[in-house]
C-alpha cells in the first residue's frame, strides 16, 4: 500500500497523509512515496489501484487542484474518511457515518491556511491559533531541503500533537459554562473544579482577568492574571498562606501566577482549601 503525496509536502499535504495513515483501518503500515507535483506515482492513473493512494497530487479523488472550491486535500480526506471509517471502520458501525469533531476542525484550519485565509486575522479564541507552531513546519523544510520523509515525520508528530490540543479546546469550550464566575478588583474572574488545563487559557482569551482551577484528583490550584494588567496576587498570597500552612504555595515574581502544586515539582503539597474558599479570597 502507497500514499503518494508531492514533493516538499505542505501542510495540507502533511494532513491528507497522516489522517489516512492514523484513522483509515489496515493503512497505518502504507509507504510514503513523492512525486512532482500534479504527477502520480509511475504515471499510472489515478485512482486506478486500490492499494495507492494520491493525496493532494494526481488530480484525482484526494486532491484539489482541479477545484476552484473552497476545499483543500485535507477537507477530502476528511470527508472521505467519514463514509469509509463509517461503514464498518474504526467509527461507529451503527451509525451511517463516523464523525471527530476534533480532525473535523482541524481540516478546516488547514484549508485555513491553505488559502492564506490567517491574513489580518485577530481572533483571539480562533481554531488557528492550535496550528501556531506550523511555521516551524517551513524552517524544516529548509533544513531538510531534500529529505521530504523527515518533512513528513515531523509533520505526523506536529499533527499528533495538535490533535490532542484540539480536544482539550473542545473540552475547554464545553466546560465555559460550567465555571463559577465572580468579580475581582482588577476585573472578572472565573474558576473550575477540573483536570483541564487548558481551561485556563481559554478563559483568559475569552476576556477574564483572572482565572483559576482546582485539579479534583491531585487537589492541586493554578491561578492565573491577565497579562498586561494590574493584577497582583501578593495579598491573596499572604492570605491563603495564613489559611492553609501546610500547603506549598508558590507566588510567580510577575506576581501574576499564583500556584499550589505541579508536576514539575512532585513534592508541592496541594490545599485543603476548596475552589469557593480560594474564590472568597480573591474576591476581597
Amino acid at each position: 500500500m502507497y500514499i503518494v503525496t508531492h514533493h516538499a509536502p505542505d501542510l495540507d499535504a502533511i494532513t491528507a497523509t497522516w489522517l489516512i495513515r492514523r484513522f483509515l483501518p489496515n493503512w497505518k503500515n502504507a509507504k510514503i512515496a513523492f512525486v512532482p507535483a500534479g504527477k502520480t506515482l509511475k504515471n499510472e492513473i489515478v485512482d486506478s489501484d486500490p492499494q495507492v493512494m494520491h493525496v493532494d497530487t494526481g488530480f484525482g479523488l484526494l486532491d484539489h487542484h482541479q477545484t476552484s472550491e473552497h476545499i483543500c486535500a485535507a477537507t477530502k480526506t476528511y470527508a472521505y474518511l467519514t463514509q469509509e471509517v463509517g461503514n464498518g471502520g474504526k467509527g461507529n458501525k451503527n451509525s451511517e457515518n463516523w464523525n471527530d469533531e476534533a480532525l473535523d476542525r482541524m481540516c478546516e484550519v488547514v484549508n485555513f491556511y491553505d488559502h492564506f485565509g490567517e491574513a489580518g486575522q485577530t481572533d483571539a479564541i480562533a481554531d488557528y491559533h492550535v496550528f501556531e507552531a506550523i511555521s516551524i513546519l517551513d524552517g524544516i523544510k529548509t533544513v531538510y531541503p531534500d529529505d521530504d520523509s523527515q518533512v513528513m515525520d515531523f509533520g505526523f508528530m506536529m499533527l499528533d500533537a495538535i490533535y490532542k490540543s484540539m480536544q482539550e479546546k473542545i473540552w475547554a469550550e464545553e466546560i465555559m459554562d460550567e465555571g463559577i464566575k465572580f468579580e475581582t478588583q482588577w476585573g472578572k474572574g472565573l474558576g473550575f473544579e477540573t483536570v483541564n488545563d487548558g481551561v485556563l487559557k481559554y478563559a483568559q482569551k475569552s476576556g477574564f482577568v483572572v482565572v483559576l482551577r482546582k485539579d479534583p484528583k491531585k487537589g492541586y490550584v493554578r491561578i492565573k492574571g491577565l497579562p498586561g494588567t494590574r493584577v497582583d496576587f501578593t495579598k491573596a498570597y499572604e492570605i491563603l498562606k495564613l489559611k492553609d500552612a501546610q500547603a506549598t504555595w508558590y507566588l510567580h515574581s510577575s506576581k501574576k501566577i499564583l500556584l499550589n502544586g505541579t508536576t514539575k515539582n512532585p513534592d508541592m503539597k496541594p490545599t485543603i482549601l476548596t475552589l469557593q474558599n480560594i474564590i472568597d479570597v480573591l474576591k476581597s
